[in-house]
């Protein structure tokens, strides 16, 4: 029986292909360097503000992972199935068809990834803030009725500078992902190591409450959504599936295993900071990793979070710029997109024209909006649209194709994939009323895609160009 709707087997005749250079420590460096951001570093404020407690904040913690690692597991079925370029476009386009693929990969391309790199630059600009020698950032560049901010030039060339790296090739920004995930690991566990050292650290700060706390279910569900940004990030080593070697092994090895390594590091942090800062103490910090180490150590201290917090947001831009260059690449391979996306570079082997249209869009958002908080808003319904989506595919395959070679099986079927995609349609409620306006705008830039969808059938799908 043949699967339809999923990329063909390559000819003598097929264009340059992206060649599969990823070792399986790449893979998980994608994985653990994309999700470690400054999340870890922020939000156990806004958790403790919304439980008052450090039992709920750990429970959020650990439902959280739990469910991210239900959608990594749903995923690594997936991924070891259809281990090709584009990852969540290639399951969407394999179940629901070409029109579903083609919205999946308008929305990244116009929408998620643009705005999930500008708000990463964004915030990597916030963070040096910090330090006296960036206070620069935060002065104007230009005036006027729209004046723009250094801060927005900045994120604009550290958008240029990972891009560049990628466009060397991917090898390249792999072993720059191992590298700096390393070292992002070493300096988180270097920070907990000092807190817990500390005889200025209490065990009884475990036990100490926050008065004035949201409290409740809508509390919970609060300090619950700030995890599950903590933890986003893991889908996007499938969208480089395509150059993993041996991805029946490394895929669900990278996903599941990453999961867990981020587990422990983020749960050592929360920790390390609730031994040295009581709760109330933490729920009125907007960086209470780096008040903590100002405790413990001085300015010097506080200086080594802000450089980690710099360092990890570094690293999650490259996978993030990495994975999001791969979906229109792969649409336009599938005879969905403008057929300049599908290059690879003769050289560098790298989706050049990808790369740099991807880099372009970010651009354009930094400037025209340039706040934090509105990037990441327009980011977030748009990927917990298509997170609760492409996890039903797992179902669709098991009934409509079950003699496909499955390398992993997600373990508790079918009842951990419905967990996440019953949470991931929640998250999307809960993000959706909580930001009306973004998330009407998002829905709006997403069904922009539908005219768009018929006239690149009507222009392309006639034509030669074969499927990756």
């Amino acid at each position: 029986m043949t699967l339809p709707h999923l990329p063909a087997s390559p000819t003598h005749d097929s264009p340059a292909d992206l060649p599969r250079v990823l070792g399986g420590t790449h893979a998980m460096a994608i994985v653990v360097g994309t999700i470690i951001g400054s999340g870890i570093f922020l939000v156990p404020s806004e958790m403790m503000r919304a439980v008052g407690s450090s039992g709920l904040v750990y429970l959020a913690w650990v439902i959280g992972g739990l469910l991210s690692l239900f959608g990594a597991m749903t995923y690594a079925e997936l991924g070891a199935m259809m281990p090709f370029a584009g990852g969540e476009y290639v399951y969407l386009r394999g179940a629901y068809g070409d029109r579903t693929g083609f919205l999946y990969m308008w929305t990244w391309f116009a929408v998620a990834k643009p705005a999930s790199i500008a708000s990463v630059t964004s915030g990597l600009a916030r963070t040096l803030g910090i330090f006296a020698a960036f206070h620069w950032l935060d002065t104007r560049a230009v005036g006027g009725p729209l004046p723009i901010l250094w801060s927005q030039f900045f994120a604009i060339g550290v958008t240029w500078l990972i891009t560049g790296l990628n466009y060397l090739g991917i090898k390249k920004a792999g072993d720059f992902q191992v590298v700096f995930t390393v070292l992002k690991a070493v300096l988180i566990l270097v920070v907990a190591g000092f807190c817990f050292s500390s005889a200025l650290g209490n065990w009884g700060n475990f036990g100490t409450s926050v008065g004035h706390a949201t409290g409740g279910l809508s509390g919970f569900m609060i300090a619950l959504i700030a995890t599950l940004w903590a933890y986003d990030g893991w889908n996007d080593l499938t969208m480089v599936a395509g150059e993993v070697k041996q991805p029946g092994r490394n895929l669900p090895l990278a996903l599941i295993g990453g999961l867990f390594v981020v587990g422990v590091l983020f749960m050592a942090t929360n920790a390390a900071i609730q031994y040295i800062l009581p709760a109330a103490q933490i729920a009125a910090s907007p960086r209470p990793a780096v008040e903590a180490l100002r405790i413990v150590a001085g300015p010097a201290g506080a200086a080594l979070v802000a450089a980690g917090m710099a360092l990890s947001i570094f690293v999650t831009l490259n996978g993030t710029i990495m994975s999001g260059a791969r979906i229109p690449f792969a649409a336009a391979r599938d005879r969905l997109f403008f057929p300049r996306f599908g290059e690879v570079h003769p050289r560098f082997k790298s989706p050049a024209y990808s790369l740099i249209v991807q880099a372009l869009l970010s651009s354009l958002l930094l400037l025209v909006l340039g706040r934090f908080q509105q990037l990441f808003e327009l980011a977030v319904f748009a990927e917990w649209l298509f997170y609760a989506l492409t996890a039903t595919t797992v179902f669709v395959f098991r009934r409509r194709h079950p003699e496909m070679a499955r390398p992993y099986r997600v373990w508790g079927y079918p009842i951990l994939p419905a967990v996440f995609v019953l949470c991931s349609i929640a998250v999307l409620y809960s993000s959706f009323v909580g930001n009306l306006q973004g998330s009407l705008i998002g829905s709006a830039l997403i069904l922009l895609g539908l005219p768009l969808y018929e006239w690149v059938r009507r222009r392309y799908s006639s034509r030669t160009l074969t499927s990756t």
